[in-house]
């Protein structure tokens, strides 16, 4: 099982085609058939499923997508650190959507004038899938919000995970016009949460205040982005919960309500242990902030 053959499935994966993979990689479809075809004998198992020219990965190769990954990873960061750091490496970051928008523009384009050589790559999404994936390996730290079940830092360190406190934010419900009246989340009428799918720290946060667990009106709009909330919410359809900092870079109409809903710091979590130079030296930019 060598990297190459590891690389070509993880590609085939993505654009579910022979033809499109081959293209990407450079290889004539051929090659790229044998090389999974042999993968696939190693493995003892199909990874892909066939139809016509489309294949999509059967229950096996979803499950070995992940190690690939992993393992691809591995060897990326041995490298990197045997070397010092001289061949600059890969710097995977994940991060929550309202982060990515308003903390990481300024801090990555820092981190990059200081270590050009560095590939930075960042994936977005919730803090509960995104906790998952550092202990995975699949990234090599998060900026996430912990869940309210987590109680603190501390429960981390039984998930194998470091944290560091980076920003502290300013939430705030987010209530069409008609709201005007309103002082506390008791006194919203609207009875639609928009907000990003389970494992959202801010919308458990936002459940809890409003009582929805509690209540058969509430409905929840599972939106994609905040531009999408801010517009539901400006359309009088919904609520939201945001950080300020989003909502200031977000221009939303004048005459929107906001609610205070309290704080919530981004930390930044990573490996117990993990010390790749691109890291580390992210560990060290942030702490001269």
């Amino acid at each position: 099982m060598d990297s190459e053959s590891l690389k070509i499935f993880c590609v085939v994966a993505a654009e579910s085609s022979i033809t499109h993979a081959a293209a990407r990689l450079g290889r004539v479809p051929s090659n790229v058939t044998t090389r999974i075809q042999q993968l696939e004998a190693e493995v003892g198992a199909e990874l892909f499923v066939r139809t016509g020219k489309r294949m999509s990965m059967s229950t096996a190769g979803e499950r070995f997508l992940g190690y690939a990954q992993r393992l691809l990873a591995l060897e990326e960061e041995a490298r990197h650190v045997v070397t010092g750091g001289v061949d600059g490496g890969v710097l995977r970051v994940g991060s929550m959507e309202s982060t990515a928008a308003s903390r990481l523009p300024a801090l990555l384009a820092a981190y990059h004038v200081r270590h050009p050589t560095t590939r930075l790559e960042v994936r977005t999404g919730p803090s509960r899938p995104l906790l998952e994936q550092v202990r995975g390996g699949r990234l090599d730290c998060a900026f996430v919000a912990l869940p309210p079940a987590f109680g603190d830092a501390a429960a981390l360190q039984d998930m194998g995970l470091s944290t560091k406190p980076v920003w502290r934010e300013e939430l705030l419900l987010l209530l069409p016009a008609s709201e005007s009246a309103a002082r506390r989340p008791a006194d919203v009428r609207t009875r639609s949460l928009a907000a990003f799918a389970q494992g959202c720290t801010y919308r458990t946060l936002a459940e809890e205040q409003l009582g929805i667990a509690d209540s058969t009106e509430w409905k929840v709009q599972e939106m994609g982005s905040y531009h999408a909330m801010i517009a539901c919410v400006a359309a009088g359809a919904c609520v939201a919960i945001l950080p300020r900092s989003v909502l200031d870079l977000a221009k939303a109409p004048s005459g929107l309500k906001t609610l205070a809903a309290g704080h919530a710091h981004t930390r930044l979590v990573w490996r117990t242990g993990y010390s790749a130079p691109a890291f580390q030296n992210l560990l060290r930019h942030l702490k001269k902030k």
